[in-house]
């Protein structure tokens, strides 16, 4: 994975432009309400999400797998921090977190690997504090595409997997949390030399 994801930020730098996801803007909105304050972005890449949070007055440390996003980040306005290496990791500091935001990062990752990244984000959130994850869905056009490696998992690319999630299955990936909604959003997006094309993600709203 991080060979691809490397290669692909050398080759296009700033993929999907500067502007923050659709579910990074609603997310804001939902921190904000849930009085959080630090919010670790996992999967940070360039950091158009992450600045979009520091902007709208959060505290903010991004973690990202390709060096080359990672100093695109930081060549950004905002004060944020960042870490280079694989979620899988963590943590890379001793800080717990009031919310977690977390964008098409879950779904590169087969069953066991999903489980260990979950399992990293619960011991970094604070009690009480709340996760927001996006994910492929199921309906995605792309479903389906590619050798299948695991059960609605993908290669839709060389060194890249992607898992397709259901409703059910991305609510079984959350147990133990409090899940407070879940729901579908259109996310249009620059894919760089592709042009436009428009995601459909789900999403998952939980409290530790």
């Amino acid at each position: 994975m991080n060979t691809f994801w490397e290669e692909r930020f050398l080759d296009e730098g700033k993929i999907w432009g500067d502007n923050p996801s659709r579910t990074a803007v609603y997310a804001i909105e939902l921190f904000k309400k849930a009085g959080v304050r630090e919010v670790l972005i996992p999967g940070s890449g360039y950091g158009r999400n992450a600045e979009a949070f520091a902007r709208a007055g959060f505290e903010v440390t991004g973690i990202e797998i390709s060096k080359t996003a990672v100093s695109l980040a930081r060549q950004g306005l905002s004060k944020i921090r960042y870490h280079y290496g694989s979620v899988l990791d963590m943590p890379f500091d001793h800080l717990a977190y009031d919310g977690i935001y977390c964008f098409n990062v879950l779904h590169l990752f087969r069953k066991n690997d999903r489980r260990t990244f979950l399992e990293r984000c619960r011991e970094q959130l604070k009690d009480g504090g709340v996760i927001f994850f996006a994910v492929f869905s199921d309906n995605e056009s792309s479903y389906g595409t590619g050798r299948m490696v695991e059960e609605n998992t993908f290669e839709s690319r060389p060194e890249r997997e992607v898992h397709y999630y259901s409703e059910e299955d991305l609510v079984s990936e959350f147990r133990g949390l409090e899940i407070i909604a879940t729901g579908m959003m259109e996310d249009p997006e620059e894919h760089g030399k592709e042009g436009r094309h428009i995601h459909l993600l789900r999403y998952i709203y939980a409290r530790k």
